[in-house]
Protein backbone atom coordinates (compact mmCIF):
# COMPACT_ATOMS: atom_id res chain seq x y z
CA UNK A 1 0.00 0.00 0.00
CA UNK A 2 1.85 3.02 -1.28
CA UNK A 3 -0.55 5.76 -1.48
CA UNK A 4 -1.71 7.84 1.56
CA UNK A 5 -4.41 7.30 4.05
CA UNK A 6 -5.75 10.85 5.46
CA UNK A 7 -7.81 10.84 7.98
CA UNK A 8 -9.96 14.13 8.06
CA UNK A 9 -13.32 15.07 9.99
CA UNK A 10 -14.30 17.56 12.60
CA UNK A 11 -12.23 18.41 15.90
CA UNK A 12 -12.40 15.93 18.77
CA UNK A 13 -13.27 13.59 16.67
CA UNK A 14 -9.76 11.50 16.74
CA UNK A 15 -7.80 12.37 14.03
CA UNK A 16 -4.60 12.76 16.00
CA UNK A 17 -5.04 9.86 18.72
CA UNK A 18 -6.45 7.51 16.01
CA UNK A 19 -3.94 8.35 12.99
CA UNK A 20 -0.84 7.34 15.49
CA UNK A 21 -2.35 4.00 15.97
CA UNK A 22 -3.65 3.57 12.58
CA UNK A 23 0.14 4.31 11.38
CA UNK A 24 1.48 2.02 13.95
CA UNK A 25 -0.30 -0.59 12.78
CA UNK A 26 0.13 -0.35 8.73
CA UNK A 27 3.78 0.41 9.86
CA UNK A 28 4.01 3.69 8.22
CA UNK A 29 5.35 7.50 9.59
CA UNK A 30 2.27 9.99 11.05
CA UNK A 31 2.05 13.21 10.59
CA UNK A 32 -0.76 15.76 12.18
CA UNK A 33 -0.92 18.78 9.58
CA UNK A 34 -1.59 20.83 12.83
CA UNK A 35 1.50 20.16 14.67
CA UNK A 36 3.72 19.82 11.75
CA UNK A 37 2.68 23.55 11.53
CA UNK A 38 3.26 24.08 14.74
CA UNK A 39 6.59 22.93 15.00
CA UNK A 40 8.07 24.58 11.89
CA UNK A 41 6.35 28.11 13.07
CA UNK A 42 7.53 27.65 16.22
CA UNK A 43 4.00 28.80 17.96
CA UNK A 44 1.06 26.88 18.77
CA UNK A 45 -2.19 26.49 16.87
CA UNK A 46 -3.99 29.13 18.60
CA UNK A 47 -0.75 31.54 18.90
CA UNK A 48 -0.98 31.48 15.04
CA UNK A 49 -4.80 32.64 15.15
CA UNK A 50 -4.02 35.36 17.92
CA UNK A 51 -1.24 36.66 16.29
CA UNK A 52 -1.87 35.77 12.92
CA UNK A 53 -5.76 35.48 11.94
CA UNK A 54 -7.36 32.60 10.56
CA UNK A 55 -6.51 33.20 6.74
CA UNK A 56 -2.27 33.18 7.78
CA UNK A 57 -3.14 29.76 9.12
CA UNK A 58 -4.95 28.56 6.34
CA UNK A 59 -2.38 29.93 3.80
CA UNK A 60 0.40 27.20 6.11
CA UNK A 61 -1.87 24.58 6.14
CA UNK A 62 -2.34 24.65 2.20
CA UNK A 63 1.41 24.46 2.01
CA UNK A 64 1.40 21.60 4.36
CA UNK A 65 -0.82 20.18 2.19
CA UNK A 66 0.89 20.48 -1.02
CA UNK A 67 3.96 19.33 1.23
CA UNK A 68 2.39 16.08 2.00
CA UNK A 69 0.60 15.11 -0.70
CA UNK A 70 3.44 14.68 -3.05
CA UNK A 71 4.86 12.00 -0.71
CA UNK A 72 3.49 8.15 -0.03
CA UNK A 73 3.04 5.75 2.47
CA UNK A 74 1.98 8.43 4.86
CA UNK A 75 -1.28 7.94 7.67
CA UNK A 76 -1.91 12.15 7.70
CA UNK A 77 -4.00 14.09 10.55
CA UNK A 78 -5.96 16.70 8.56
CA UNK A 79 -6.99 19.64 10.52
CA UNK A 80 -10.94 20.17 10.99
CA UNK A 81 -11.18 22.75 8.33
CA UNK A 82 -8.62 21.66 6.47
CA UNK A 83 -10.74 20.25 3.16
CA UNK A 84 -12.89 23.34 3.34
CA UNK A 85 -10.52 24.22 0.85
CA UNK A 86 -11.60 22.76 -2.44
CA UNK A 87 -7.82 22.35 -3.87
CA UNK A 88 -6.91 20.91 -0.55
CA UNK A 89 -9.08 18.31 -0.79
CA UNK A 90 -8.07 17.66 -3.71
CA UNK A 91 -4.49 16.98 -3.43
CA UNK A 92 -5.62 15.12 -0.65
CA UNK A 93 -7.47 13.08 -2.37
CA UNK A 94 -5.35 12.36 -5.08
CA UNK A 95 -2.93 11.20 -2.55
CA UNK A 96 -4.63 8.49 -0.92
CA UNK A 97 -7.67 7.18 0.53
CA UNK A 98 -9.70 10.59 2.75
CA UNK A 99 -11.46 9.05 5.57
CA UNK A 100 -13.29 10.75 7.37
CA UNK A 101 -14.25 10.08 11.21
CA UNK A 102 -17.80 11.51 12.66
CA UNK A 103 -19.01 12.23 15.82
CA UNK A 104 -21.81 13.54 17.70
CA UNK A 105 -21.87 17.39 18.15
CA UNK A 106 -22.36 16.71 22.06
CA UNK A 107 -18.85 14.04 22.29
CA UNK A 108 -17.36 16.68 20.08
CA UNK A 109 -18.33 19.15 22.97
CA UNK A 110 -17.38 16.64 25.66
CA UNK A 111 -13.96 16.17 24.06
CA UNK A 112 -12.99 19.89 23.38
CA UNK A 113 -14.10 21.24 26.49
CA UNK A 114 -10.12 22.86 27.29
CA UNK A 115 -10.75 26.06 26.35
CA UNK A 116 -7.46 28.03 24.42
CA UNK A 117 -6.48 24.89 22.52
CA UNK A 118 -9.63 25.29 19.55
CA UNK A 119 -9.45 28.59 18.00
CA UNK A 120 -12.95 28.08 16.16
CA UNK A 121 -14.75 27.21 19.11
CA UNK A 122 -13.08 29.58 22.29
CA UNK A 123 -15.52 32.92 22.76
CA UNK A 124 -18.79 30.81 21.95
CA UNK A 125 -19.73 30.55 25.49
CA UNK A 126 -23.09 28.82 26.51
CA UNK A 127 -23.44 28.26 22.91
CA UNK A 128 -20.80 26.20 22.32
CA UNK A 129 -22.61 23.24 21.44
CA UNK A 130 -24.47 25.24 18.89
CA UNK A 131 -21.33 26.79 17.31
CA UNK A 132 -20.06 23.19 16.29
CA UNK A 133 -23.14 22.25 15.10
CA UNK A 134 -23.42 25.36 13.25
CA UNK A 135 -19.49 24.29 12.00
CA UNK A 136 -20.27 20.65 11.41
CA UNK A 137 -23.40 21.79 9.02
CA UNK A 138 -21.32 24.24 6.92
CA UNK A 139 -18.08 21.65 6.65
CA UNK A 140 -21.13 18.58 6.07
CA UNK A 141 -20.65 19.16 2.06
CA UNK A 142 -16.62 18.90 2.12
CA UNK A 143 -16.49 16.20 4.87
CA UNK A 144 -19.00 14.24 2.34
CA UNK A 145 -16.58 14.54 -0.31
CA UNK A 146 -14.72 11.42 1.59
CA UNK A 147 -13.97 8.07 0.42
CA UNK A 148 -15.08 6.27 3.69
CA UNK A 149 -16.98 7.45 6.63
CA UNK A 150 -16.13 5.99 10.53
CA UNK A 151 -18.55 7.32 13.61
CA UNK A 152 -16.20 7.64 16.66
CA UNK A 153 -19.00 8.35 19.09
CA UNK A 154 -19.33 4.69 20.61
CA UNK A 155 -16.68 2.40 19.30
CA UNK A 156 -13.15 1.97 21.03
CA UNK A 157 -10.32 3.02 19.16
CA UNK A 158 -9.53 -0.35 18.02
CA UNK A 159 -12.91 -1.29 16.96
CA UNK A 160 -12.23 2.16 14.64
CA UNK A 161 -8.86 1.15 13.56
CA UNK A 162 -10.20 -2.45 12.61
CA UNK A 163 -13.33 -0.99 10.68
CA UNK A 164 -10.93 1.44 8.97
CA UNK A 165 -8.12 -1.58 7.62
CA UNK A 166 -11.09 -3.61 6.31
CA UNK A 167 -11.75 -0.51 4.54
CA UNK A 168 -8.66 -0.24 3.24
CA UNK A 169 -8.28 -3.85 2.18
CA UNK A 170 -11.41 -3.73 0.26
CA UNK A 171 -10.34 0.09 -1.55
CA UNK A 172 -7.27 -1.69 -2.74
CA UNK A 173 -8.54 -4.76 -3.90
Amino acid sequence: MKDNVILTGFMGTGKTSLGKVLASKLGRPFVDIDRKIEVEQKLSIPKIFEQFGEEHFRELERAAVRELSERRGLVIATGGGTVKDAENLRLLKNSGVVICLTCSPEEILSRTQRRGERPVLDGGGSERLETIKRLLAERKEFYDRADYHVDTTNWSPLQIIDDICKHLRQFRS
